[in-house]
Order: C-alpha cells, then sequence, then structure tokens
C-alpha cells in the first residue's frame, strides 16, 4: 500500500541544517516490527507513524521509533509533526498563513502544541511538556563517564552544575561541562559508556552533554547527544533532552520565581546547527509549566511502497 511521507529538518529555518525528520502519513495497518524496520531503514534520528487519534477531538496519534526502538515521547518529532499535520491540512484548503492549535497522542499522554504556519518562512511549533522534568537518584562514576568521552574528570562541571539525571518523559544523564571547547572535543566511546553508566527504568542511560554559552550569540546553552541505547552515534537536536534539562537548570541555577526564556544550540558539532527554545515559568521555586518549541522546514516528500 503506498503511504506518503515527509522529511522536515526540525529546530532550524534553513534546509539541510537542524534535526531531519520522516513523517509517515496513514500508518494504519503497519505492525510494531513494520514500523522498526522502516525506522531503520530511514536511519534518521526518529521517524513517526501517523495514526487516527484515540479521541476524535485530538489532532492524531502518533508513534515515535528511532532506529533501535520505540520512544514515549520526543520533542523533535513533535514539533516536526505537529508542522508537518498543518502543513498537510491547511495547505490543501489554500490557507499558508495561519495559527493553529493541535493535539497530538504520544505514549506519554496528550501533548498539546500550538502551531505557526507563514508562506514566506518555516512552520513554528512549540509544545507543553507532558511532564515536568523530575531528578533521579542513582551513583554515578564520575571517572567512568569523563573516560567514556574522553575527557579528563575535572573537565566535568561547571558552576555548581553536576553530573546527573533528569527526566520529562525520556530519562537522560547529563553532563555539564566546562566549556564549548570542552564539549567540542569529546570523542564518545560507546563501549565505555555501557561499563560507565547506569540502567534507568530499564534502559541503558543517554548521554546529553551541556554547557554555559554557545558558538551563536543567542544560544544561552551549548549542548551534544549521543545515545548507544537508541541506535544514534550522535544527535543534532534533542527536544526530550532539553525537556529533562529544564529541571537542572531550575535547580542547579535556582531560577528566581516568573517567566525564563532561554535558547539551547545543538548538532553544530555535526554541521546540523539546531536551536531549542525552552520557556520555563516558576513559581515557588519549582518549575509551574514549561514549553518546547523550534522552527521546521520540509524538504522532501515522497511515496513509501509498504
Amino acid at each position: 500500500m503506498p503511504r506518503a511521507y515527509s522529511i522536515y529538518d526540525v529546530f532550524t529555518d534553513k534546509k539541510l541544517a537542524g534535526n531531519p525528520l520522516a513523517v509517515i502519513f496513514e500508518a494504519e495497518g503497519l505492525s510494531d516490527e513494520a514500523m522498526q524496520a522502516i525506522a531503520r531503514e530511514m536511519n534518521l534520528s526518529e521517524t513517526v507513524f501517523v495514526l487516527p487519534p484515540n479521541n476524535p477531538a485530538h489532532t492524531a496519534k502518533i508513534r515515535i521509533f528511532t532506529p533501535g526502538r520505540e520512544l514515549p515521547f520526543a520533542g523533535h518529532p513533535t514539533v516536526g509533526s505537529a508542522v508537518a499535520l498543518a502543513e498537510d491540512k491547511h495547505e490543501r484548503n489554500g490557507n499558508t498563513d495561519i495559527d493553529v492549535v493541535s493535539v497530538l497522542e504520544e505514549e506519554v499522554g496528550p501533548v498539546r502544541c500550538a502551531v505557526k504556519l507563514r508562506s514566506d518562512g518555516a512552520g513554528f511549533a512549540e509544545f507543553d511538556l507532558p511532564r515536568k522534568s523530575n531528578s533521579i537518584a542513582l551513583p554515578l562514576e564520575k571517572d567512568g563517564i569523563a573516560e567514556a568521552l574522553s575527557l579528563n574528570p575535572a573537565q566535568i562541571g561547571f558552576e555548581n552544575h553536576q553530573i546527573s539525571i533528569w527526566s520529562a518523559g525520556v530519562p537522560f544523564l547529563l553532563v555539564p561541562v566546562h566549556d564549548v571547547a570542552t564539549a567540542s572535543q569529546i570523542e564518545f566511546d560507546p563501549g565505555l559508556w555501557e561499563r560507565a553508566v547506569p540502567f534507568v527504568e530499564g534502559r541503558l542511560a543517554s548521554a546529553y552533554v551541556y554547557t554555559r554559552g554557545g558558538v551563536h550569540h543567542h544560544a544561552n546553552f551549548h549542548a551534544r547527544m549521543f545515545s548507544p541505547d537508541m541506535g544514534i552515534a550522535e544527535d543534532p537536536a534533542t527536544g526530550a533532552a532539553v525537556a529533562a534539562l529544564s529541571g537542572a537548570i531550575r535547580f542547579y541555577d535556582d531560577l528566581n520565581d516568573g517567566h525564563h526564556s532561554l535558547v539551547v544550540e545543538q548538532g553544530v558539532e555535526m554541521g546540523r546547527p539546531s536551536f531549542i527554545h525552552l520557556h520555563m515559568s516558576v513559581a515557588g521555586g519549582a518549575i509551574a509549566t514549561a514549553r518546547i518549541g523550534g522552527q521546521a522546514v520540509r524538504i522532501a516528500s515522497g511515496t513509501l511502497d509498504v
């Protein structure tokens, strides 16, 4: 059965930058095994399969697969799918400039997205975090983690930021490093990583390395992500990791009550710069609400004959 698909570059307004995403429309009838095989065939960080929603008031149900496994939630598939579905619907109706709210059903739960489409630029979507970031207390070996990243243990940590595990649906082992130069020199060794880090919720923890500042002047943080468990050597943009990072930023930076807008750059070392927008409202010393957003631009469309 022919199935339409599109590929979007997400968390960027430029083609051939950001994090590519495959969106498979009308995925009814595909088995779990077929979805996983298609995701391996696409060989992108994630592939999304669009299904009818369980709740007719919602926009769609989506399932998210990396080349290695299915995820309950991920940021760049959420942003890319929201833009893709809005463009597919409204371009067919002749509307190119529109603001719309959609709800995507993901394994983690319903995710509310605000989408802006403009005829003269990339689409933009932002979503409310389906879960607030929470810390996960497990023993961590700094020396082993440093070795897996080809770093000296003294290069890990900045200000009062320390290695920690946080999750807003998908857990990440967050590794703060001294500066952008340190982040850029990392050579990730998956074998050493597997020996050094714990399993979290039955899965090997993925690495999210971050530091303050960035290559681009508007970036507040610079990051890299590595995940042997997901089958991803390095990811150009990881919204779920930024969702997890929100908790660490609030905790270690001791954010004041109020609204905080931040930009995390990622993918710079891969030649695919991405910009992930994080908005947090803090009340009573805790995150009250948080949103992640970014742009997405379609780069290809076609038909999948499966």
